[in-house]
């Protein structure tokens, strides 16, 4: 047997090695380049291959409603869905077919098998069921609300935005009212507000449904069984302070004016509600607040807070809705709480000591002692920004201070809102300045603050 001198032998085991080597590098590229790499491995191809953004049509809006509250409702429903925006990915669920005729511009009507024989609160929560089963393909969010829910369909899209569609997400708020949330849950989605959910939770929520259900029939409504049945899966919610239950009644003036720094998503109660503008029906205020929306949505409600220069007045400004003026320089603490306009939504004794899930301030029943309130009228807008323009709400024959008195109306200019992810997940309220302030107008022009800018009265 021949024998090899060691330094060969090493000198082969070295070119062997280098072949080796050589072609797992070679097998593991043509491995990688066939393979879905995962989140956190970026590649030249994984860049130039990133999804497109989120759009309307990857939404599917889930409405439960009833054959006998369709027609009363179908107005609300008009006022977000909207055919003319090919918006159709959104069904109406109900317990039976309902009474004729149907106005063509509903969505399309879905009475799931069975469903008149359940009860509401097993029925509405079998939806999630019912629209995972319509197989619409494309979708990459399943949102839930009934038919007296206020979509603000961009701003709902620029929320789910900011998250990856492909995990499990479930995604909404819980109830104005402390009692409400103490009696069901702080921690649920509340149905009327609406909520959504990713769409592999959804089909994945979808199979284990009905066994889940019958563990949670003895709870009162569909919300708090999803709910349980989410938790089954080990998903808690996650808070967006946008979406709106509204467990308040009467004058929501006092919730809009003082808006959390948040996009809001939905409105809900409507039918428990005053007309948002005075002077308006509750459609026709609605449909008013839709002119703001639709050309800078994503600045609805957005509080600013600014104080002129003389320390006279101090202005609030609800974008799109209402501005308010005060006499001197209010603490800006002050000014963000919540004024008591609404009244609670359980009725009966002790209302009164009824708590809210936020700060709140009382609401002078004398009108003089309330700040002045200019309400939207008109909204412009052109290539430098948009001006909004309030007018003055007169509420009984009262003495101001001589400023105030002449104050007609209120214009507010502002470039749109541009909202991104990074905006989102790091919110800041704007700025504003009072650049004029004359016999009978006050412009006041809304902006980002600066990085050590202070939001603080003068002195």
């Amino acid at each position: 047997m021949a024998v090899i001198p060691f330094a060969a032998t090493r000198s082969g085991i070295r070119d062997f090695l280098l072949a080796v080597s050589s072609l797992l590098s070679v097998t593991l590229l043509l491995y990688l380049h066939n393979l879905d790499l995962p989140s956190n491995v970026i590649s030249h191809s994984a860049v130039a291959d990133t999804p497109p953004p989120l759009s309307l049509h990857g939404i599917l809006f889930s409405v439960a409603s009833s054959s006998s509250s369709l027609h009363r409702r179908a107005p609300y429903l008009h006022l977000w869905h909207r055919p003319i925006a090919r918006l159709n990915t959104t069904f109406l669920f109900l317990d039976r077919p309902p009474p004729q005729p149907i106005p063509p511009s509903l969505p399309p009507i879905i009475v799931p098998p069975g469903a008149g024989t359940l009860t509401a609160g097993h029925r509405i929560a079998r939806i999630v069921k019912d629209a995972v089963d319509l197989n619409v393909p494309g979708v990459h969010w399943y949102v839930f609300g009934d038919d007296d829910t206020l979509f603000f369909t961009g701003n709902l899209v620029r929320i789910l935005s900011k998250y990856d569609h492909n995990q499990w997400h479930y995604i909404g708020s819980s109830s104005e009212s402390y009692e409400q949330n103490e009696k069901f849950s702080f921690d649920m989605a509340y149905g009327g507000g609406g909520f959504a959910v990713s769409a592999p939770l959804a089909r994945v929520l979808a199979r284990v449904l009905d066994s889940c259900l019958g563990r949670y029939r003895h709870f009162y409504g569909s919300d708090a069984r999803i709910f349980a049945c989410l938790a089954e899966l080990g998903v808690p919610l996650t808070v967006e302070k946008g979406f709106h239950q509204v467990d308040v009644r009467g004058d929501l003036f006092g919730l809009l004016s003082a808006h959390p720094i948040s996009l809001v998503a939905s409105l809900h109660h409507i039918d428990a509600i005053e007309p948002i503008f005075p002077g308006r029906n509750r459609i026709n205020a609605l449909e008013h607040l839709s002119k703001a929306s639709r050309v800078d949505p994503a600045r609805i409600f957005q509080q600013s807070v600014c104080y002129d220069h003389t320390s006279s007045v101090t202005a609030s400004i609800s974008w799109g809705y209402a501005v308010q003026v005060y006499e001197g320089n209010k603490l800006l603490p002050e000014v963000l709480s919540l004024q008591r306009t609404f009244s609670p939504w359980k009725r009966g004794k002790n209302v009164s000591l009824s708590r809210y899930m936020f700060n709140t301030r009382d609401y002078p029943s004398d009108p003089c002692k309330r700040p002045v309130a200019y309400f939207l009228n008109t909204v412009t807008a052109d290539t430098t920004g948009i001006w909004t323009e309030y007018t003055r709400h007169n509420t009984g024959n009262c003495v101001k201070f001589k400023a105030l008195e002449r104050l007609k109306a209120v214009s507010v200019y502002s470039r749109n809102i541009g909202v991104n992810t990074e905006q989102m997940e790091a919110p800041r309220r704007h700025c504003c300045d009072i650049s004029l302030f004359s016999d009978e107008t006050m412009t006041v022009h809304i902006r980002k603050c600066g990085v050590r800018e202070l939001i603080a009265m003068r002195g």
